[in-house]
């Protein structure tokens, strides 16, 4: 299933970002764990774009739908996480209508946009065919998910959300409580009408919104709110929590 398909399904998508653990088994790992995507990031992750390479392949193998966020939302970092076979982009910092228009526009190929053109490579498979018939293909397949984190984003989210090209949203929730001057205060009036707005938007012009959440009752309620695309916790944090959880059973029962 390619990602862009799994943003038409009915219901809750539900994933996990990963930072920590790209090793060949992960898409089945994942896929065995019942998700229905990963999130890969690379802001956060020191991942370069040897590592993303190959871990798309896991993924790919394992039939799980990946998004990815690069490093920045620079021409650069896009076009070479697209080159490498990424189908779906989280870009960062998105800030106004034109800047979301650029960064589509930077995602596509001609006549839709400006990528530079790449063929017989990770992200067509190596694979032989006309040149048209893919650089088609490849615009239509293309995801582009804004995350709105910023003040300037969410003051913009609706002409934002409105733009062609753009086919979701994302909550940044720490850098957006941030840029708000409410660092982590997630209850805060002021943060629960952003979060609002950001729904309404997406749900006006039809598109999904995602957001990563740290717990079962934080999932629950923001599903319940709108996100339709939810991102539970992360591999490293996933991995302490059960460990966490079954040594203090453990010892409990060992007294």
């Amino acid at each position: 299933m390619t990602f862009r398909k799994l943003l038409t399904t009915p219901g809750v998508k539900v994933g996990t970002m990963i930072t920590e653990f790209a090793t060949p088994g992960i898409g089945y790992i994942l896929k065995e764990a019942t998700l229905d995507y990963a999130f890969l990031d690379m802001e956060h992750s020191g991942f370069g774009i040897d590592t993303l390479k190959s871990t798309l392949r896991y993924f790919e193998a394992a039939g799980l739908p990946v998004i990815v966020r690069p490093p920045s939302k620079s021409q650069h970092h896009i076009s070479r996480a697209l080159d490498a076979g990424a189908e779906a982009l989280l870009l960062p910092m998105v800030g106004s209508c034109a800047e979301a228009a650029e960064l589509a526009a930077r995602m596509k190929y001609p006549p839709l946009g400006k990528r530079g053109v790449g063929l017989g490579m990770a992200h067509d498979k190596y694979s032989g065919g006309g040149p048209k018939a893919k650089l088609k293909a490849l615009n239509r397949r293309n995801v582009f998910i804004a995350l709105i984190e910023t003040v300037d984003g969410l003051q913009n989210v609706e002409a934002i959300a409105k733009t062609k090209g753009v086919d979701g949203l994302w909550i940044g929730h720490f850098d957006l409580s941030t840029s708000m001057g409410i660092a982590g205060e997630f209850t805060n009036r002021g943060f629960t009408a952003a979060l609002k707005r950001i729904g309404q938007a997406a749900s006006d012009n039809n598109i999904p919104v995602g957001q990563l959440v740290p717990t079962v009752a934080e999932a629950t309620k923001r599903y319940r709110q709108g996100a339709e695309i939810i991102c539970y916790s992360g591999d490293a944090g996933l991995l302490q929590t059960a460990a966490r959880e079954g040594a203090a059973q453990i010892r409990a029962k060992c007294k």
